[in-house]
């Protein structure tokens, strides 16, 4: 299926964005909602705004590879988005993204108010890219 693929790193406070129409990723912002609901409906606007064909959610998987309480909730988190958009859901295991997204910013000198706003949607992308890698050639969802 080829299209536009969005990907999500789901978050208590900041959900982090990110949008590929081929081979790259790119951030496309965070939505900011302490609420599962309005973060969802966020998404789902998103979604709908790229004309996404599918949306690439980080699982969020203990370093031992077990699912913890985070990944079940990410899971309800995708299953309301499911219902919500009626879009295909892929899990990517996100393991240390947002730590990659850390030292990347560090690399840049990112600080402060900068990093908090900018390492969700690093993460969105370090996730989606890291699921455009895996796939052979363009065969996606």
């Amino acid at each position: 299926m080829k299209g536009v693929l969005l990907g999500v790193d789901y978050g208590d406070a900041r959900t982090g964005l990110a949008v590929s129409a081929g081979k790259m990723a790119f951030g496309a912002g965070c939505v900011v909602s302490k609420s599962m609901r309005k973060t969802v409906e966020g998404v789902a606007q998103a979604a709908s705004r790229r004309e996404a064909v599918g949306i690439v959610i980080g699982d969020p998987v203990n370093m031992d590879g077990t699912k913890g309480p985070r990944s079940e909730k990410c899971r309800i988190f995708a299953d309301m988005l499911a219902e919500r958009t009626g879009l295909p859901i892929i899990f990517w295991d996100e393991r240390l993204t947002t730590v990659n997204a850390h030292e990347i910013l560090s690399e840049i000198n990112v600080r402060g108010e900068k990093r908090k706003k900018a390492v969700d949607e690093l993460s969105a992308t370090l996730i989606l890219q890291s699921y455009l890698d895996q796939q052979e050639d363009g065969d996606r969802i």
